[in-house]
């Protein structure tokens, strides 16, 4: 997968992108990633590349211009732009799914604005529109690395076992079940009994249930989404039962 990003701050992502699963990918060659600071494009003495709005109002808006060049010289350099990616608070809502179906793709490129917002021009170079949630960030740059690092460690190869990304939570639409590691015993806290079984089938209906409850008791509105096994309506109907005693 190709990446580009286009931001005034080329050096925040130097740490994220270079360390952990995000650097070894790069490595081996599974992304390649490149950053274009749009300041070089901007065509006024000063190297603004924000304006005052017209009509007025409160803040500065990112100029269309140096945007357009940096996307036609990303564009130029390698053949296409592929998906272009706004950050932006009016964008459709950053999740598991989203990050799925952008790790489908061959090309990325993100643009991570500042300031009060875009001049609505730079939307018609855009093919999708991004927010990690309801609040405002400084700047486009962490919900590019959000985004990416989401995105990359679904890629095949980027974390040595493909499949451990698949019990993730939100992969299957609901939290992960609670997991363990030795000692079996610690302070007085024991390891659930069946997971030291070794009987596979039990352990996995034990996980199952387990990450039904966990997103019973703290994300139901997940539940609402989800369509349901027979099984698992018999396991969520147990576990309300349980927890009624």
């Amino acid at each position: 997968m190709r990446v580009d990003i286009l931001s005034l701050f080329p050096e925040m992502f130097k740490g994220p992108l270079q360390e952990s699963i995000i650097g070894k990918a790069i490595e081996k060659e599974i992304i390649d990633v490149e950053i274009t600071n749009y300041r070089n494009f901007t065509k006024n003495k000063q190297q603004h590349v924000d304006d005052y709005p017209y009509g007025g109002g409160a803040g500065m808006l990112l100029q269309a211009q140096p945007i357009f060049d940096a996307l036609d010289f990303v564009e130029e350099k390698h053949g296409d732009l592929g998906s272009v990616i706004l950050l932006d608070p009016a964008g459709r809502q950053f999740n598991q799914k989203v990050a799925e179906e952008l790790a489908t793709k061959q090309h990325l490129t993100f643009i991570c604005g500042h300031y009060e917002g875009y001049d609505e021009r730079i939307r018609e170079r855009v093919t999708d529109e991004i927010s990690l949630g309801d609040y405002i960030l400084t700047g486009g740059e962490l919900g590019a690395m959000v985004i990416i690092d989401a995105t990359v460690r679904l890629l095949q190869g980027t974390l040595g076992n493909d499949s451990s990304a698949i019990g993730d939570s939100f992969s299957t639409g609901l939290l992960e079940y609670p997991q363990y590691t030795r000692p079996a015993s610690y302070r007085g806290m024991e390891v659930p009994e069946v997971l030291t079984s070794g009987n596979h089938q039990k352990i996995a209906q034990w996980r199952e249930y387990e990450s039904l409850k966990r997103t019973f008791l703290r994300r139901p509105d997940l539940l609402e989404k989800l369509e349901l096994t027979k099984e698992q309506e018999k396991m969520l109907a147990k576990i309300v039962k349980d927890l009624k005693k």
